[in-house]
């Protein structure tokens, strides 16, 4: 008679087995649960995450877009705004081979309008007049060249003198002094505005020329009145409305870049993911910026394009690039910054490229530290209070690379990297002292336990 308490070993795990299908069904109900759950909860934060992404685009656009044009208001506020900054601009013109050159030629064109060559016999004996008068007219043109470059020759030496420099510098200093006046033609000084142009008065210049000219001989130089001719510094054909761009520059030049920057802030706070929209905002701002480089660049052309045919295009090329030497510098350190943040950014996050570049930095400095470690070489007590406290000591590094920037008169791009140099090596620094005290205690004990020669 067959045994009902046992009907067989699949019956037996019939049984056994029904707990665990009912569990597993329990938990796929669960799982079913929690998806559900979190797909609901995902579509509810949906619109919000958009309008969250929205807005922090349309900020960093806006930023970007006012970061070239609060550079330009920096570099007006300053250039327009501080005299001294203006004068220690262009003073370097004076020592410039162009600007030599330009106005050594309109000074030689100046004085020859009144020297007459016949006026040169005067000197002579009467007896001789006749024929050095028929020698002169044989002569002819080579005479009058020879006499202009004779001329030249002093105006050369006067203006790569120091005397020029000081009047160079004078007259600069009475332009920003009085560019209001002399933008309106009211100016009663050496600045005069012609045919919209800023010019400077070379009388100073010529009358240097004429003392130069009777001390070497030329004594018939000394009845030239005298002379008034222009040096062209700046030439606009709206020279109005470019006075009206400057002061309105002028006046944002120290809100407009704070508030592109913290527009930028702002929109990387707001966003979503914020560390890639930090790479891409900095990487933005970069590009925003040699946006600007380029258009400095495109506005030379067509300015000196824009000068009359008497206006040395060699000369007004280097006052252009002498003006904007400021800005120009300011446009490399701003690409530098974006990009060293840019990258500052990356390493930090959690993509895998990054990671193995941290990986790759922190098994160089571990190498380092075994090798100074078998060295004999300890960090003591040091390590383990790095070790605790390096979240703390990398921040404050970071704070005091901010602090250095913002402090620096005239940060270039070679700051900038200067200054993440510095920090990176800080940083290595740190890595490399921030030893664990059950590692060092391991490390200590193993050193114990090696033999020790005889």
């Amino acid at each position: 008679m067959p045994d009902n308490g046992a009907t067989g070993p699949n019956a037996g795990a019939e049984h056994a087995g029904a707990p665990g299908a009912n569990d597993a069904r329990g938990e796929m109900e669960q799982l079913r649960t929690r998806v559900a759950v979190l797909e609901a909860d995902q579509a509810s934060r949906a619109p919000h995450h958009r309008w969250r992404a929205f807005f922090a685009a349309l900020l960093i656009v806006i930023g970007c877009v006012l970061a070239p044009l609060g550079a330009v208001a920096s570099w007006a506020a300053d250039e327009v705004g501080d005299t001294d900054r203006y004068v220690a601009t262009v003073a370097p013109l004076a020592s410039d081979p162009d600007i030599q050159a330009a106005v050594a030629t309109r000074v030689t064109n100046a004085v020859m309008e009144h020297i007459n060559l016949a006026t040169l016999l005067e000197g002579a004996a009467p007896e001789d007049r006749p024929r050095l008068e028929k020698a002169l007219g044989r002569l002819g043109g080579s005479l009058e060249n020879a006499v202009r470059s004779f001329v030249h020759d002093k105006a050369q030496q006067i203006v790569a003198s120091e005397t020029f420099e000081k009047i160079w510098t004078d007259a600069n200093r009475r332009i920003h002094a009085a560019v209001d006046k002399a933008l309106t033609g009211s100016a009663d000084s050496a600045v005069k505005i012609n045919n919209n142009s800023v010019t400077i008065d070379l009388a100073p210049v010529i009358d240097q020329v004429k003392q130069r000219l009777v001390a070497d001989g030329m004594t018939v130089a000394a009845k030239i009145p005298e002379v008034h001719t222009n040096f062209t510094v700046l030439r606009s054909d709206n020279i109005g409305k470019v006075k009206t761009a400057f002061q309105l520059l002028e006046l944002a030049g120290i809100w407009l870049p704070v508030i592109a920057v913290v527009l930028i802030a702002v929109g990387v706070l707001l966003a979503v993911h914020r560390r890639r929209t930090l790479v891409i905002s900095a990487l933005a701002f970069a590009f925003a910026m040699l946006v600007l480089g380029a258009g400095l660049s495109v506005f030379r052309v067509v300015y000196l394009n824009a000068l009359p045919a008497d206006v040395s295009q060699s000369a007004a090329g280097s006052v252009y690039d002498t003006l904007t030497r400021y800005l120009r510098t300011t446009v490399r350190m701003a690409v530098m910054l974006g990009v060293v943040i840019a990258l500052a950014a990356w390493l930090t996050g959690h993509g895998r490229s990054a990671t193995l570049v941290r990986q790759l930095w922190k098994s160089g400095i571990g190498a380092v530290r075994s090798t100074a470690d078998r060295a004999g070489l300890r960090t003591g007590p040091v390590g383990p209070f790095v070790h605790r406290h390096r979240k703390w000591i990398t921040w404050v590094l970071v704070a005091a690379a901010v602090v250095v920037y913002v402090l620096w008169s005239f940060p270039t791009a070679w700051v900038v990297v200067g200054i993440a140099l510095v920090l990176l090596l800080a940083l290595a620094l740190v890595e490399f002292l921030a030893e664990d005290e059950a590692a060092g205690r391991k490390q200590e004990v193993a050193s114990s336990q090696e033999p020790q020669p005889r």
